[in-house]
């Protein structure tokens, strides 16, 4: 595998969840970073730890504005194009924004690349497997999406993403990739952004019953944020195009999960079932023999590591 290393990169969202963790490793790495975020849903105090750093810059910039990648003081050899809405609660707020940030957003960090011969990766999602029907989901599978559903704001804003990245790949020769990631977890999550762990987290912390959508048993393949940020780092470096699964192999129902953080957080919380949402996946895990013999890639954080030093953060936080 190339094992490329970078002089400055460009994190749009880097003040996000999984784009701060992101903008961390890369200086840890001794690249330098600027990162673009317009705080919609990202918060500056994710980076406030990087701020003293002399490799690292930030620009508040909404990147689906004409124009707004200009302060991006340059040039850069590496694009890592994480601005998006991810969590439900935040792109069924913002379904206008999730489209143009997959479309305009995508296309001008893009063309930052181009001008820059850097190279460019998407960080797409399981999402544009929609409700599938095959599992687990492999990269060739096309997925099971409704176009017009709740969801479609996010799930179609990556598909068109990931249809656009590969259209500059293939008619300008841009140096792009593409991964999919699964479903996330870990420090700096809000508590409230609606996402099953963070949910259910705070729930336990305050003692309020644990809201899981229908019977609980839809699953989800969870991946600690550490993992999920070598899996990026990986496939920036190998110069490989994808798109490449990024996720967990251990798949869990939704109604374990929230007996899991019952039981670690001691909780005397109990179970409520809610209606579950519109277009809501029953199963979701990856394939991930691609990254792991194209990258070298495995997730090394098992559920119950990476859980614990989830729930340790948030009651943390709590205190502050």
């Amino acid at each position: 595998m190339d094992e490329r290393r970078w002089n400055r990169a460009l994190v749009t969202g880097g003040a996000g969840f999984v784009g701060s963790h992101l903008c961390e490793r890369l200086l840890a790495e001794g690249t330098q970073v600027c990162c673009a975020d317009n705080l919609v849903t990202g918060s500056r105090a994710n980076v406030a730890h990087l701020e003293g750093h002399p490799g690292f810059s930030f620009v508040e910039a909404d990147v689906s504005a004409p124009g707004s990648l200009e302060a991006v003081p340059g040039p850069v050899d590496l694009v890592l194009h994480l601005a998006c809405p991810a969590s439900p609660a935040d792109y069924l707020r913002l379904p206008i924004e999730t489209l143009e940030v997959g479309s305009g957003g995508t296309r001008a960090a893009l063309e930052l690349a181009l001008r820059d011969g850097a190279r460019f990766l998407l960080a797409s999602t399981s999402e544009v497997y929609g409700d599938p029907l095959e599992h687990p989901q492999r990269e060739e599978y096309w997925g099971n999406v409704n176009p017009i559903g709740p969801r479609s704001v996010y799930d179609e804003s990556k598909r068109f993403a990931e249809a656009l990245v590969t259209a500059y790949r293939r008619a300008r020769g841009c140096d792009t990739s593409i991964v999919r990631i699964f479903n996330t977890y870990g420090p700096r999550m809000r508590a409230g952004d609606g996402r099953a762990v963070p949910t259910f987290i705070r729930q336990a912390l305050d003692g309020e019953p644990l809201t899981v959508a229908g019977d609980g048993s839809q699953t989800r393949s969870l991946t600690y944020v550490d993992d999920t940020v070598d899996g990026i780092v990986a496939l920036a470096a190998s110069g490989r195009p994808g798109p490449v699964n990024i996720g967990g192999g251990e798949e869990t129902t939704m109604l374990d999960l929230a007996r899991h953080i019952v039981d670690l957080t001691g909780s005397a919380s109990v179970i409520r079932f809610v209606d579950r949402p519109a277009d809501d996946p029953a199963r979701r895990r990856p394939d991930t023999a691609r990254a792991r013999r194209e990258l070298g890639w495995q997730p090394r954080v098992g559920r119950e590591e990476g859980l614990k030093r989830t729930v340790e953060w948030f009651a943390r936080s709590a205190l502050l």
